[in-house]
């Protein structure tokens, strides 16, 4: 096992006179295999930078125990861990040629020159940088500051490459083009990795697996189909991806509309009665011209083309509900403001509403991810 986190917890001062205390990592423990790359994801806040940094070496916890290579690294300082790490900002020496930073963490051990030439050649041509080892850090571009920070990291060899947000602070078509270079340079290099993120699109193009944290719990760990498809929690519904929160009463068996009383077809209660949440996903929902009995009357409120996809407003027993179909399949429906359809739900998640409606929503609300 290539990384073992184990109880580890971590509290911080918090307040103007500083006698508040603050949970950061609360109890938390998982596993990375070796050469595997695992994503911690999560909301700004949530504690996944805490984790990496006490796996770094860089903060010390409270309690538990870090385990590296099967050997406990606990109060070990952080230059004896092995560990290459990657920051938001790049943090390179900036009177330093690309050549001299990638090198730099080999010259500070007195590694042979001839070993440095031959190790930084070979991060220069794995990072695509080869032609730019005369240039400063000011005369590159932040993807490719971003990629000399890689280099350098994995100049010395590490056991476990650690990345804090290291593509935070470029623009989305940079991200998107720089995630998916380091998943295939990972996938050719195979050292254990650990990347946090609060993006998702990110963590599901990178990761192996998710580790998913809020408020410095652990919510879920799995691969991100099983995180997408099959949440274990409310909040793990409505974080992953966009979702429809419809609050519903669950009776007899059955789920019905809070409002009207109208029962939903085809869903049946998970043994729970009194209120529930349904969380359907947009893809999830499917419209017909035809009144069948797995299917409820609706409207088309909107309809929005996205390039690649139809975003459509729905409107079902007076609510509303967020429907997303690709560009062949929305053509072909030829739905038009006003009309009237039939509505089915495919696929959705049903959990009780402990505290009421009113306190999901609030708390949904809180943490951004309903209006």
């Amino acid at each position: 096992m290539g990384i073992v986190i184990r109880n580890i917890s971590k509290c911080f001062q918090a307040g103007k006179d500083g006698k508040e205390e603050f949970l950061a990592v609360d109890d938390v423990s998982f596993q990375v295999p070796k050469g595997h790359l695992v994503a911690l994801l999560g909301p700004s806040g949530s504690g996944k930078s805490t984790i990496l940094r006490i796996i770094a070496g860089l903060e010390e916890p409270d309690s538990g125990d870090i385990f590296l290579q099967e050997e406990d690294v606990t109060s070990r300082p952080a230059h004896e861990r092995g560990i290459g790490f990657v920051f938001q900002h790049y943090a390179l020496f900036k009177h330093m040629t690309v050549w001299k930073n990638i090198a730099f963490g080999l010259e500070v051990r007195r590694r042979p020159s001839k070993e440095i030439r031959e190790r930084v050649e070979r991060l220069l041509e794995l990072v695509q940088l080869r032609g730019y080892e005369g240039r400063y850090p000011a005369q590159l571009s932040g993807g490719q500051r971003q990629r000399v920070a890689l280099a350098r990291a994995l100049a010395p060899y590490p056991n476990v490459l650690l990345l804090d947000e290291p593509f935070g602070a470029l623009d989305a078509k940079v991200r998107r083009n720089l995630a998916s270079w380091l998943r295939r340079l990972h996938d050719e290099v195979r050292i254990t990795s650990v990347f946090v993120t609060h993006d998702q699109e990110e963590a599901f193009e990178i990761a192996d697996e998710i580790v998913l944290i809020n408020r410095g719990k652990i919510e879920q760990i799995g691969i991100p189909n099983e995180i997408y498809d099959h949440p274990s929690s409310k909040f793990v519904a409505s974080f992953i991806g966009h979702v429809n929160v419809l609050e519903c009463h669950a009776k007899s068996g059955g789920i019905f509309f809070c409002h009207d009383g109208v029962m939903i077809p085809g869903m049946k209660s998970p043994g729970a009665t009194g209120e529930v949440v349904l969380l359907i996903r947009p893809e999830n929902v499917d419209v017909s011209f035809e009144h069948t009995s797995d299917r409820i009357p609706g409207h088309i409120m909107d309809i929005r083309y996205r390039g690649d996809r139809y975003e459509i407003d729905l409107e079902v027993e007076g609510l509303k509900v967020n429907m997303k179909k690709d560009k062949v399949y929305g053509e072909n429906l030829n739905l038009a403001l006003g009309q009237r359809v039939f509505v089915r739900f495919n696929r959705c998640s049903v959990f009780e509403s402990e505290g009421g409606h009113a306190a999901i929503r609030a708390k949904l609300q809180s943490l951004g991810y309903i209006e």
